[in-house]
């Protein structure tokens, strides 16, 4: 039977959340032959494989396994899964989300047979009233205009707009970039809200914040491909406060060295108000045990260091002025 969607999940070493993603695509209320899933793991990964062939052997879910011989980034693995696809349509979610029984049923009803076409549906993230400032930040792909936990594209669309992009290494800014480019190539984007993911936010620890920073680098990449479209619709501009906060603080540093006493206290007046400020700012909305009160106060101090550096870095590495 002709596959009607194909369905791929980049992945690496979460067999876990594999697993329940497998057991979501399993109760879609779709006809079972007219859909195929590739799993495509980014690395050799025995766990995962060993997943893919249990669920084979259940004859539940017409899944495939393909290994990279070595770990790339998601964008490679999603390109490695497209391009063997059979589907007609090419939906791309990921191991740590939850599709509704509902999601094929929608995504094919509202196809029309167009040739080149993609599709951006809903994404609910579960969080509880006073979020973590990591479930937060989570929750906003509730608001994202195009993330490839949920989205559906033609073959047609992607071979026109060249797939993914494999120098974004991290899952960060290459969901940006390819539908940048379906806005350049004239593909057009449809929102389906009926076509619904669910991304359950996964147990984090303490300070991810500071490890989230190196995904920045790749801001620089995405500016330099799409400058236009990534200041109206990513960062209209740079996040002046976090480069005062370092003046501030070395000027503090230095007064101190010089025993300029006045300029000091000035100085680090300064950048504790700047501070407080981006602590309060992260609290706002979420939550106030003191735990997470204690990390948002450390980590605040260094976000700006390490997000400035792997601006700085990604802006040298691409070549491109970008602060």
């Amino acid at each position: 039977m002709e596959k009607k969607i194909t369905i791929v999940i980049p992945t690496f070493c979460r067999p876990l959340l594999l697993t329940e993603c497998l057991k979501s695509l399993a109760r879609q209320q779709f006809d079972r032959e007219a859909f195929e899933v590739i799993v495509v793991s980014d690395g050799p990964d025995l766990l995962t494989k060993q997943v893919v062939v249990s669920w084979k052997h259940t004859g539940l879910l017409d899944v495939v396994y393909i290994p990279l011989p070595r770990k790339k980034g998601p964008a490679a693995a999603r390109n490695a899964g497209w391009k063997v696809a059979a589907g007609r349509l090419v939906a791309f979610t990921d191991d740590d989300c939850l599709p509704d029984p509902m999601w094929l049923q929608n995504i094919w009803e509202a196809w029309q047979g167009e040739e080149l076409m993609a599709y951006s549906g809903r994404i609910i993230v579960p969080v509880p009233v006073r979020p973590t400032d990591y479930e937060w930040n989570i929750a906003q792909l509730e608001k994202a205009r195009f993330v490839t936990a949920n989205c559906v594209c033609t073959r047609p669309a992607l071979e026109r707009a060249g797939g993914f992009d494999e120098r974004f290494e991290l899952a960060w800014r290459e969901d940006s970039d390819l539908e940048f480019r379906f806005l350049q190539q004239q593909v057009p984007i449809q929102y389906l809200p009926e076509a619904i993911v669910v991304h359950p936010v996964r147990e984090a620890t303490w300070g991810v914040s500071l490890r989230e920073q190196r995904k920045a680098m790749f801001n620089a990449l995405l500016y330099k491909k799409f400058p236009r479209l990534f200041r109206n619709n990513i960062k209209q501009r740079p996040i002046w406060s976090y480069y005062v906060m370092i003046i501030c603080f070395m000027v503090m540093i230095a007064a101190i060295v010089l025993q300029a006493g006045m300029v000091a206290w000035i100085a680090f007046a300064a950048w504790l108000l700047l501070l407080a400020g981006f602590i309060w700012k992260r609290l706002m909305h979420t939550s106030r045990a003191w735990p997470h009160v204690m990390e948002m106060i450390v980590t605040s101090m260094l976000i700006p260091f390490l997000s400035v550096y792997w601006n700085l870095y990604g802006a040298w590495r691409y070549r491109v002025l970008y602060l």
